[in-house]
């Protein structure tokens, strides 16, 4: 508890106007004083420790709450849709985020044992966070305002953070993440692409060859990864550009629904609605009508 309060505590004197921000290359912290309305976003490879408040995150329906003293995993590039769930001005929300990035994973697995059957896939995880892990996260905020101490210590606390990830309950995913022909790999090959092509026709055969799979396995890792077929991911995230876009720029709805790939407005419509609650005209109203608001 001594760990977590004091976690707190720097993340809140870091980032007292309330707002985002790097304190290193990949790390982040931030607080809110007030809970937040649901954001559609893409989530990457990446690691979230709570130290006050309720974090949801929410992939494909499904809704992962983690609160103070948690972590999450992400393994993957996913669409999800977060919001500070409990925060209050008396207790703010108060996070620490950290990108984990393959490259520096990798040389971490020489030095670990493998123990066990590879791990089912998952893209998200959340588990309690030891002492071991709190540990250098604490000492990472202490020197947040001391440039040279920083850039020094910086890159050993995240070494020793991924470390303590590694022989954690989240271990065998991580070590997914930094595995460069694991299927993890493969399959985040194909998550890319759909992420850059979204607008594009797509054929599950041949993105399973992009990933050097049979269709069938790849179908099946993919599920298993991000909780949706690829044709669902795909469409996630269509309707994600579809929502920046309506909120950003003028044109009409079926315009931008053409845009991001669909052949139908109807559809669009339809399934805009079915994923954010309102029509496209009346949620980018909304939105728009919160931002000014602000």
């Amino acid at each position: 508890m001594e760990l977590l309060d004091e976690m707190r505590r720097l993340i809140m004197r870091h980032t007292a106007d309330g707002r985002q921000r790097t304190i290193t290359g990949g790390v982040t912290i931030a607080s809110v004083a007030c809970s937040t309305e649901p954001v559609a976003t893409i989530s990457e490879p990446s690691l979230a420790i709570v130290a006050q408040g309720v974090k949801r995150t929410v992939l494909n329906g499904v809704p992962y709450d983690y609160r103070a003293g948690q972590y999450v995993v992400v393994s993957v590039d996913l669409p999800v849709v977060g919001q500070a769930l409990e925060a209050t001005r008396d207790k703010p929300f108060a996070v620490f985020s950290m990108s984990l990035s393959p490259a520096v994973i990798a040389p971490l697995l020489l030095e670990t044992a493998v123990t066990g059957p590879p791990p089912a896939f998952t893209g998200l995880a959340v588990s309690d966070a030891a002492p071991e892990l709190l540990d250098p996260v604490v000492r990472l905020l202490r020197v947040a305002d001391r440039p040279d101490d920083l850039r020094v210590l910086a890159p050993g606390y995240q070494r020793e953070i991924l470390w303590w990830l590694l022989s954690g309950d989240q271990g065998a995913l991580v070590r997914q993440i930094g595995l460069v022909d694991g299927n993890l790999a493969l399959i985040s090959r194909g998550i890319r692409w759909i992420r850059e092509h979204y607008r594009e026709h797509l054929v599950v055969a041949d993105l399973a060859g992009l990933c050097e799979m049979s269709a069938s396995s790849f179908h099946r890792h993919f599920r298993a990864a991000t909780s949706m077929t690829p044709v669902q991911f795909q469409k996630q995230i269509r309707l994600q550009a579809a929502r920046t876009l309506l909120m950003t720029r003028a044109g009409n709805v079926a315009e931008v629904g053409y845009f991001v790939g669909y052949e139908s407005a109807s559809q669009f419509s339809r399934e805009y609605r079915k994923a954010f609650g309102a029509s496209p005209g009346r949620d980018a109203a909304q939105l728009t009508a919160m931002a000014q608001n602000r």
